[in-house]
């Protein structure tokens, strides 16, 4: 049965009025009265009483209404989420990160994308490296937000945001309390928390190349798996660490973030997605960051 001829057979039913059917449906009366009774005929029941002077519906067709009216809503809102999900207004978005993203930019990205889009479901998922290139590789997931940058080829690629590395210490820590800048290469006889363990390279070399940078190798080595356990580790006491600024932001029990002088490379924070994947919800989430790295500088000094 045709979706026309159930909207043809409600606009007769709710203006019980063949003509006045007719104008709202800008037909002739004619058609309009040969489908009525072709559907009649498919259904094999008179749904329209036609023997007085304003016509009436059948008992079949009191019914008819009603079930019509559920498929046609049914249909309309089908059309309507099949139509918001192909512009990536709805459906879902996988987004993985690294630990260390949870500070700075990128929850107020993701508010941001959420706002222009709040019909769509965010899927979140911590990452290190080596499990975002994998995740993407096998497309597990359509974002990735990788520090510094994934390696891998054919990448659709945006700077979120480039900053300097601070010492993260306990703060208890005579240390903590040193009122002036601390300079690196004091520190070669610390314990550096360093994060991942593995795979390597990683986050962990860039802080072991800052120490080279400024000519020395930390005497002594922790490794945690993430961030949350590095700082976990350096807030008891095991050692210190060197994050992004950005984590410094956020208030951490037992922890002092203080900046040190030296040679300091920084680090970057990107975000990838597979330039195949040309799904709306990934264009729609780039053309969002590119307004937000417009409005917000990428370099944090």
């Amino acid at each position: 049965m045709e979706l026309k001829r159930l909207k043809y057979f409600i606009a007769v039913a709710e203006e019980r009025h063949f003509g006045r059917a007719a104008a709202r449906l800008d037909m002739a009366q004619p058609p309009l009265s040969r489908q009525i009774a072709a559907l009649e005929k498919d259904i094999g029941a008179q749904l329209f009483d036609r023997s007085r002077s304003q016509i009436r519906l059948t008992q079949a067709g009191e019914v008819f209404l009603e079930r019509a009216r559920d498929l046609v809503d049914r249909l309309d809102s089908a059309y309507r989420e099949a139509r918001l999900i192909g512009q990536g207004g709805a459906g879902r978005l996988r987004i993985a990160f690294v630990g260390s993203a949870t500070h700075g930019p990128l929850p107020t990205l993701i508010k941001s994308y959420r706002s222009h889009y709040p019909d769509v479901d965010l899927s979140l998922a911590a990452m290190n490296n080596a499990e975002l290139e994998r995740a993407l590789v096998q497309q597990d997931i359509d974002i990735a937000v990788a520090r510094p940058a994934l390696k891998i080829e054919d990448l659709r690629s945006v700077l979120l945001i480039e900053e300097p590395l601070m010492l993260a210490l306990p703060d208890n820590s005579p240390l903590a309390t040193r009122s002036a800048v601390i300079p690196l290469p004091e520190l070669e006889a610390e314990t550096f928390v360093l994060y991942p363990r593995r795979p390597r390279p990683s986050f962990a070399d860039d802080v072991l190349q800052c120490c080279a940078l400024n000519g020395f190798t930390p005497r002594n080595q922790a490794f945690a798996q993430d961030y949350q356990t590095a700082i976990s580790l350096v807030s008891v006491g095991v050692g210190l660490s060197i994050v992004p600024r950005s984590v410094s932001q956020v208030s951490r029990p037992g922890v002092a973030f203080r900046p040190f002088t030296g040679q300091n490379p920084g680090t970057r924070l990107t975000i990838h997605a597979r330039l195949d994947n040309r799904r709306p919800h990934v264009l729609n989430f780039f053309d969002v960051l590119r307004r937000f790295t417009r409005q917000a500088p990428a370099t944090s000094a």
